[in-house]
């Protein structure tokens, strides 16, 4: 028998023997044995053209499945591969065959099969495993069943664990013979594939959850929440995740009901019987809603219950609501139709349309940039507490409005959880304990000190202009430096042009531009010094995190602190800081993320206390190499309390890079300076531009700001022309391919399992870190930067990965023509 590449079209299958048989309308027979078994006893016909639908009985439920997909993986034709042919012929099932990996692929991609059948016997013709990881990676193998066809054992029995941990549902045991094929496929289809079929129409039912109009709450057996719809967010004010995990009894009550009728309604739904009435629940924000309540006991296994399910919709009483409660509920249902449409990326390549990114006029271009940050998706608790105060002022007495002034401005602060300490006069002993013993020793400086330190006259002049010469660069390099002030500046050829020490040479002219020698009081020489030790500090062996991506940081710092907001904001001081910051940021990285070194208990994380591991060490690597030599020390010069205050800065923005509080980072700046200046912006009239200062310069504010800079410089790769785009992609990609395989040698738990170099979708990669690191973050500093080359780019770059992606393409670039 062939069964050789045998492909379904439309409702038959097609079979296409491996040799030509004299009779083209029956296949060629076969007879072959094994340990006795016929292996093809029986002349192989194929199926009927009629379609046969199965009806599957899912709850109310009636669902119609098409004959099963089969998709055969076996290298070479044998007695096992023709005894599963003959079996799905006479099961009616739809068959494919495929030889190689890829081609199964290929195959599993067009038709999406319920069954896959991969041959694991034989490791030196492809490896099983690593296919089955490879279908799995695909979103649409959720509900596929997934069979490894295994050897006979000679001596014990091997574990399974291998197997499931590679995505395998179940193995077969190898048996040629026929029946046994046959059955091993009746009871597959009967078995896992009809779970996981009537589990796909579970996808339609949570649909329905989701786009329903009322209230849903789901809890087990012990009343804990599962699951709630979107409506129920929107009603009640509180987030999934605030839920989830909870039980009823941890949820804040309204007064608001008769004492005894929750021990009713508990009395009646533990009997398995419906309870219906009505039922005041207290929203998150405090106020109490009336509400029509339904909850149905669900009856599973073992006849008991399993589930509550509670269905709510609002009693409107016009009596009860007052303006304020009105509008707060008008913001959460903003706040959830925003939360809808959080990967806007995802549902369309033009929702951010490129017209608001015109050439309109700058002041126009603002403007729009503005009117998005008050519909930007990010929604932290502060964020809703703030909007709920100001939501509470509008209808508020004068005195009251004043005093939510003030809590909104302390909400507003940096340090929520930290004391402010002022300087204290009266009791300076107080203030020195308390400042001694609440520091975590690089003491804090306060806002005060911070601009006595800034202010104090200085030899240095009052710009960062006076460029310093640069006579010993070569000038093949200093022709590759020509644009560095562009956004568009090829950093990769500097690196090739400076043979991998591009930090030295672009850190000596951008230092030279911002006149960092003349505030430091420091020869060129030291500087020099200072950037070939910090460069030799760099691991040119790591693929991303080396110093051309150092310098790539560093080139994007001084661009964006040539924006005139940004200079608006910041002063001399914060410059020099955030050009040393960005210069040292991933010195001595060794190639792999925290968590790696975390699983690993290198001497680095036992140091940290699992704590920010890399950022503390980078932060602290490069003072020290810094002040252990007077050759190279930069810092040498300047006046005591103005190294407190710089060194202060440099470790305050190394430390920003840590990704785990990107988000607190990203709010704190859109809701303590995006917000308040497009309220300014939209009032207009010239007497808020001492508003606007006051907003730009505070002292917590210009940490915010450096903070929000530095992140963004760190991970402006997506932002970049579409080829550098692309060449940061590809290095970022193999160094987490190299962590995965020296995770999985090592025996460590997989940190990032999509970074497996056989199965990893660059494209899929990209999409998901724009989405969700880099949109809301560029376009919060975009509205403050002013930043529309960035914004093109970025939406250039997001089109090309969706592209590929849309492709099923796994690569950087797509194959030639």
């Amino acid at each position: 028998m062939g069964c050789a590449s045998s492909i379904h079209i439309s409702d038959r299958v097609v079979y296409q023997s491996g040799k030509e048989s004299e009779d083209s309308h029956s296949p060629q027979q076969t007879n072959t044995t094994q340990q006795g078994n016929p292996a093809s006893a029986l002349p192989l016909k194929p199926p009927s053209c009629k379609t046969t639908l199965t009806e599957v009985q899912f709850g109310p439920m009636k669902l119609f499945k098409d004959p099963l997909q089969v998709l055969l993986v076996f290298a070479k034709e044998d007695s096992q591969s023709n005894g599963f042919c003959w079996a799905c012929e006479k099961a009616n099932f739809r068959c494919s065959m495929a030889r190689t990996p890829e081609s199964a692929l290929e195959c599993f991609l067009e038709k999406h099969h319920d069954l896959v059948i991969i041959d694991h016997r034989h490791s030196r013709h492809f490896d099983a495993e690593a296919l089955c990881r490879s279908i799995r990676a695909v979103n649409s193998s959720e509900n596929t069943v997934i069979v490894a066809v295994v050897k006979r054992p000679d001596r014990e029995e091997a574990s399974v664990m291998p197997l499931i941990n590679a995505g395998f549902n179940r193995r077969y045991v190898e048996n040629a013979n026929m029946m046994a094929c046959y059955n091993e496929l009746l009871q597959l289809e009967h078995g896992e594939v009809r779970a996981q079929f009537k589990l796909r129409a579970g996808n339609a039912i949570f649909t329905a959850l989701e786009q329903s109009q009322e209230a849903i709450e789901i809890t087990s057996e012990d009343q804990v929440i599962q699951y709630v719809n979107p409506a129920y967010e929107s009603i009640m004010g509180y987030q999934r995740g605030e839920l989830i995990g909870k039980e009823i009894i941890e949820v804040p009550k309204s007064e608001k009901n008769k004492p005894d009728l929750l021990e009713t309604i508990n009395s009646c739904i533990r009997k398995g019987k419906e309870w219906q009435g009505i039922y005041y629940a207290k929203k998150k924000n405090g106020d109490s809603i009336q509400q029509n309540v339904k909850i149905t006991p669900v009856i599973g296994q073992g006849g008991k219950i399993r589930h509550y399910v509670s269905i709510n919709w609002p009693l409107h009483d016009n009596n009860k609501s007052d303006k304020s409660t009105e509008r707060v509920q008008a913001e959460s249902q903003t706040d959830f139709q925003s939360s809808k449409h959080k990967d806007r990326r995802k549902g369309s390549l033009d929702v951010r349309s490129t017209t608001s990114r015109g050439s309109d006029g700058s002041s126009q271009r603002r403007h729009s940039s503005m009117a998005r940050i008050h519909s930007m998706t990010i929604e932290a608790p502060i964020t809703k507490v703030i909007n709920i105060i100001n939501a509470a002022q509008e209808s508020s007495p004068m005195p009251v409005a004043e005093a939510l002034d003030r809590v909104l401005e302390i909400l507003r602060t940096t340090e929520l959880y930290s004391p402010q300490f002022g300087t204290n006069d009266e009791d300076p002993h107080t203030n020195d304990l308390v400042g001694g013993l609440m520091t975590d020793g690089l003491r804090r400086l306060s806002g005060n000190e911070y601009i006595l330190a800034s202010k104090q006259p200085h030899h240095m002049p009052s710009h960062l202009t006076t460029p310093l010469t640069l006579n010993d660069i070569p000038p093949r390099i200093a022709q590759t430096m020509e644009n560095e002030e562009s956004w568009d500046f090829d950093i990769v050829n500097l690196e090739a042009a400076t043979m991998k020490r591009p930090l030295t040479y672009l850190g000596m002219k951008i230092f030279s531009r911002f006149g960092v020698c003349e505030y430091l009081n420091c020869p060129e020489a030291t500087l020099r010094s200072w950037l070939q030790v910090i460069e030799a500090n760099y691991h040119s062996s790591n693929s991303y995190h080396n110093s051309s991506h150092a310098a790539d940081v560093l080139h994007a710092t001084a661009y964006f602190l040539s924006k005139e907001r940004v200079k608006q904001s910041l002063d001399p001081i914060d410059e020099v800081a955030a050009l040393i910051a960005a210069t040292v940021h991933d010195v001595d990285h060794p190639g792999r993320t925290n968590s790696f070194l975390c699983n690993a208990g290198s001497e680095l994380a036992i140091l940290y206390n699992d704590t920010a591991v890399l950022e503390s060490h980078h932060a602290a690597l490069a003072f020290q190499i810094t002040t252990r030599d007077d050759k190279c020390n930069i810092f040498k010069h300047i006046e005591r309390n103005e190294y407190r205050t710089l060194r202060q800065a440099i470790i305050d923005m190394v430390l920003a890079t840590e990704m785990t509080k990107h988000f607190e980072h990203v709010n704190k700046f859109v809701n303590s300076i995006n917000k308040p200046l497009a309220a300014l912006e939209e009032n207009g009239g010239s007497s808020d531009e001492d508003s606007a200062k006051s907003i730009l310069t505070s002292p917590e504010n210009r940490i915010l700001v450096k903070r929000m800079l530095i992140k963004c410089a760190d991970i402006s790769n997506p932002c970049r022309p579409q080829e550098l785009c692309i060449e940061w992609a590809g290095r970022i990609s193999e160094e987490y391919f190299a962590q995965t395989d020296e995770e999985k040698r090592q025996g460590l738990p997989v940190v990032m399992p999509v970074f497996d170099r056989n199965t990893c979708s660059i494209p899929k990669s990209q999409i998901s870190f724009i989405d969700y690191f880099i949109t809301d973050m560029f376009d919060a500093w975009d509205a403050f930067a002013d930043l529309p080359n960035l914004m093109q780019h970025l939406d250039n770059n997001f089109k090309y990965w969706k592209g590929l992606d849309e492709r099923k393409l796994h690569s950087l670039r797509p194959p030639p023509e």
